[in-house]
């Protein structure tokens, strides 16, 4: 059982990292295309690009300035620790131990506008690319059809040397687009996480993402490797709610947000 989860907007590198494995990016070719293009934009434009302010605008030109491959070691860090917003406060992967990390680096894979397919010890530079960005790349007119089939294909690659049959959807709508479902041939699984307000249960967007990490932290200290065991997942008030779902749609509910 493989997981795929969004990034993160938010970068902590100034926090250390646990010492671990450093691993290599695996497309290379891709993400130095991207770098090229965006090294190009001036920071009014980056701001108009991405929709930032300012401020984030001068921080991502001067990212983009500095990025260079091969990476010099004391510039990038771990993706799973790299990483910090909602589903990774959930996620909270400093505390995890060593083998706890190594079952995330097997089992876990983030999913990148700029990096396409992460494990987490892969080593990255800093950064700011929604995979939604309207960033066109050479011939390309998008990242979704720069990446095109390849995350997919990487994707398959690694669940079929690992005997993996399932993929649980921890990702958002906007990355999880950047998987060929058509092509992909392993089970889906999407958990969705509801919270209760004015008398009915909706999907709340700060608390699914932090579930999502919640989720995602379940699934590697208890090493799960058979999506019925989902079910069990009662971290922070949520319960599987059987009616709510459907399929491969596993819905998780809370009455009282905390």
């Amino acid at each position: 059982m493989h997981i795929i989860i969004s990034p993160a907007k938010s970068l902590d590198f100034e926090t250390k990292a646990p010492h671990t494995e450093a691993l290599d990016i695996r497309f290379p070719k891709e993400a130095k295309q991207i770098a090229s293009k965006l090294r190009k934009y001036k920071p009014d434009e980056l701001m108009s690009l991405m929709k930032i302010s300012s401020s984030l605008a001068q921080l991502n030109h001067h990212r983009f300035q500095l990025w260079a491959y091969p990476f010099d070691k004391k510039d990038t860090k771990a993706a799973l620790f790299a990483f910090k917003g909602d589903v990774y406060t959930g996620l909270d992967a400093t505390s995890l131990n060593a083998d706890e990390i190594a079952v995330a680096n097997s089992k876990l894979r983030i999913l990148s506008g700029m990096y396409g397919l992460l494990r987490p010890l892969d080593q990255i530079m800093p950064y700011r690319l929604e995979m939604g960005t309207k960033l066109s790349v050479g011939k390309h007119k998008h990242l979704y059809e720069l990446w095109g089939n390849k995350i997919t294909n990487l994707l398959e690659s690694d669940m079929n040397e690992q005997e993996s049959s399932v993929l649980i959807n921890l990702a958002s709508n906007e990355y999880f687009k950047s998987i060929n479902k058509k092509q992909f041939t392993k089970k889906i699984i999407t958990p969705v996480f509801k919270d209760s307000k004015n008398g009915e249960y909706k999907v709340i967007s700060f608390f699914a993402k932090k579930a999502r990490g919640l989720m995602t932290r379940f699934i590697i200290q208890n090493q799960i490797t058979d999506p019925e065991q989902l079910i069990a997942f009662n971290e922070a008030g949520y319960y599987f709610k059987a009616d709510l779902s459907k399929g491969n749609e596993l819905v998780f509910v809370r009455d009282n947000a905390e």
